[in-house]
């Protein structure tokens, strides 16, 4: 769907999609277990500027692989969302490293005449995933020797030192 500053101009646009699974991967970490919901509002938060007010609410099921022990892991995303859209035209690429202000940070650009939804839905999706993916806190992982998972069962295997040539480094 399509959000134009045109039609935002006339209206807000209320919306209610449903996102299929397997129709959008997230990014080769992540797959979508089942559809992603999404329902909210578009507006034109300030006509003089065409900066586009996005609200709403997703849920989605994901599945993945842990980092650690590489077990299938389950995660649901339930999440609101709140972001602002300014034309490109404002952003300043040549200001370099900036400071922004606690306001902004919810501020993103836009090229064109409006922006897409399933854009706006991804990125809010992306920001909503956990850095690391782990099956539980306390996972134990792989051993790195006979490549046994820690956590189903404890294998008698010793690390070998690492390679202490640079040990003199460590000193200075």
């Amino acid at each position: 769907m399509f959000l134009s500053v045109k039609d935002l101009e006339l209206r807000d646009i209320e919306f209610s999609v449903v996102v299929p699974a397997g129709v959008d991967e997230l990014d080769h970490h992540w797959r979508q277990a089942g559809p992603l919901e999404a329902s909210g509002r578009a507006e034109l938060a300030s006509a003089t500027l065409e900066e586009i007010r996005v609200q709403g609410h997703l849920h989605a099921g994901l599945e993945g692989d842990c980092d650690r022990c590489l077990e299938p892991i389950g995660l649901v995303v339930d999440t609101p969302f709140d972001v602002n859209y300014r034309p490109a035209r404002f952003a300043n690429p040549d200001a370099g490293e900036v400071e922004i202000a606690k306001s902004e940070s919810d501020i993103a650009f836009y090229d064109g005449e409006g922006i897409e939804l399933d854009e706006v839905l991804r990125e809010q999706m992306m920001l909503s995933l956990p850095m690391q993916r782990l099956c539980r806190k306390d996972c134990r992982g792989i051993c790195p020797v006979c490549g046994q998972n820690r956590n189903l069962a404890d294998c008698d295997c010793h690390v070998k030192p690492a390679d202490d040539r640079w040990a003199a480094l460590k000193q200075i």
